[in-house]
């Protein structure tokens, strides 16, 4: 049997295992202190002076997954409360790679919110739609180019504006200070609050322009712990086995007609009760593209430190089979070069300052990101990547809702000589450059789009709602972009696409909105090949 049909029945196993001792019974919830676990939840909780973390006056939570964006702790917009793996994409979720997971900082305490699971982008050289572990599940929409809901990856980098892990504490919590103030200027914290379900079943499906229909299982335990194994059969039954530590533990299975990606993750936000988080997983995926079949079995480890609230930075190992076959063209010399399996190993190391508001359709803020990979063995090449998005709030309505939002994106990447074709930028669909074909971008051997060492993408995007509501918005946009053999830029052949788009927030089908958007391509080369209609529609329960 081939490494993929191994991975594939590893996986498998995983996903039963976990399935059985998981535990789902919202009364299981566990509270723990510092290094300690296990600890069952009381009604009234007392925080004392500094928290369990470390961080002076401030009640502390911390979520090893879902990178979700709620409402944000006053004087400093990048404190999140919501957390999810990424899968993977190139940088701004354009291409995926990365996944998630991103040290703790400290924010107070607000009203507890069940987590969505849509985070945000990726980075690397496929495009979101089509990626290993990149491509967004359901509700997450293939990631646009402002407005990217896809998943991140997990490539250990604390991802800007990391998320607090909840404590087990339900929608009617209540936080008071205690009136009694110490010359320290520390204080006690009263919580009283239910215990709230950590562990999360969810299923979905949806059809996008780029990745055809997908389907969507995930199990999610936000309040993991590896080494609580169970004492008896009453412990699975109840919850209290393989809970309690604040790790995250994740199995997710997305078939679909086009894309199909099985993934187990686990994570833990303080290793060794450091600032240091861990990130592991394994995935397989599978791809059906135009021009070649792909199919990727590996896994990544990572770490991520978070300097300041605003600053992260993060090293990975990424290791992958690699398999291209089925070629539609015979005898393109970038594409027979590599059928059949190649091994691909890679190191990165990324620097991430993120000041967003929110990490789901952010009015305000900015996010500027840098990754530098190498790889190594087979292939040999460097790359190098940069993000930048800026966002401005114009204006909203008395209550904070009806928001006008104004935001601009950059993109610019660069890959060694060595590349092979499957990690070469692409550019054009729903998620990079819209007014253009999926991965129909770029530079061409023969009648097969081969991609390029160089990419340059940019757009700018104006939000604005259209009913009362804010169920109904309207988007203006220009994208723009190249794919290159170098960063010499043809300009005569500068792709430039200006449109207009509705995003319709339906509660029933998931946070993630409908996506409609019309480009109209007015300067391109002849060889790109144009699509003026692009979408996406989910469902997730």
């Amino acid at each position: 049997m081939d490494r993929s049909g191994q991975l594939l029945k590893i996986t498998l196993a995983l996903s039963l295992f976990a399935g059985t001792f998981a535990g789902w019974n919202s009364a299981s919830a566990q509270n723990w202190t510092g290094g300690s676990y296990g600890q069952q939840a009381a009604p009234n909780w007392n925080v004392q002076g500094r928290d369990n973390q470390g961080y002076p006056g401030s009640a502390q939570n911390w979520d090893s997954y879902d990178r979700t964006a709620y409402e944000s702790s006053p004087g400093n917009p990048n404190q999140y409360r919501g957390g999810m793996p990424a899968s993977g994409a190139p940088i701004g979720s354009y291409d995926p790679y990365q996944q998630y997971q991103q040290p703790v900082q400290p924010v107070q305490y607000q009203q507890g919110y069940p987590s969505p699971s849509n985070p945000e982008t990726g980075m690397y050289s496929q495009d979101a739609a089509g990626y290993p572990y990149g491509s967004p599940p359901i509700p997450a929409p293939v990631t646009g180019p402002l407005n990217p809901y896809g998943y991140p990856p997990n490539n250990g980098r604390p991802l800007g504006g990391a998320r607090i892990y909840d404590p087990p504490l339900g929608p009617d919590a209540i936080i008071s200070p205690n009136p009694y103030y110490d010359p320290g200027r520390t204080a006690d914290l009263t919580i009283r609050a239910e215990e709230a379900q950590t562990g999360r079943f969810q299923f979905g499906v949806g059809i996008n322009s780029d990745a055809g229909v997908t389907g969507s299982i995930v199990i999610d335990e936000r309040n993991f712990d590896w080494r609580r194994y169970p004492s008896s059969f009453d412990d699975v039954w109840n919850g209290r086995a393989w809970r309690g530590a604040g790790q995250g533990f994740r199995i997710e299975a997305m078939p679909g007609t086009q894309v199909q990606r099985y993934m187990v993750s686990f994570s833990e936000p303080y290793l060794f009760d450091t600032r240091v988080s861990l990130n592991l997983s394994g995935y397989f995926f599978n791809r059906i593209y135009r021009d070649w079949d792909e199919q990727r079995v590996g896994g990544r480890v990572g770490l991520g430190y978070r300097l300041t609230p605003d600053l992260s930075t993060a090293v990975s190992l990424r290791m992958e089979d690699v398999e291209i076959s089925d070629p539609r063209v015979p005898g393109v010399p970038e594409l027979d070069a590599v059928l059949g399996h190649n091994d691909l190993y890679t190191g990165s190391w990324s620097i991430t300052h993120d000041t967003r508001d929110l990490a789901f359709a952010p009015t305000e803020g900015h996010l500027f990101e840098i990754n530098l990979e190498q790889a190594f063995g087979e292939y040999s090449y460097s790359r190098a990547e940069v993000d930048f998005r800026q966002y401005f709030l114009l204006g909203e309505r008395p209550d904070g809702s009806g928001r006008h939002t104004l935001g601009f994106s950059t993109r610019a990447g660069f890959s060694g000589a060595d590349t092979p074709i499957f990690e070469n930028f692409y550019a054009g669909g729903f998620s990079t450059l819209r007014g253009f074909d999926f991965r129909r971008v770029g530079p061409k051997s023969g009648d097969v789009f081969v991609g390029g060492p160089f990419r340059l993408l940019g757009s700018v995007e104006y939000m604005f709602p259209i009913t009362a509501d804010d169920m109904v918005k309207g988007v203006l946009f220009t994208d723009v972009g190249a794919v290159e053999e170098s960063t010499k830029i043809v300009w005569d052949d500068f792709d430039v696409a200006p449109g207009f788009g509705l995003r319709i927030s339906v509660p029933a089908l998931g946070q993630a909105p409908i996506a409609l958007d019309f480009a109209f391509p007015i300067n391109h080369a002849d060889t790109d090949q144009t699509q003026v209609f692009s979408f996406f529609v989910g469902a997730a329960r």
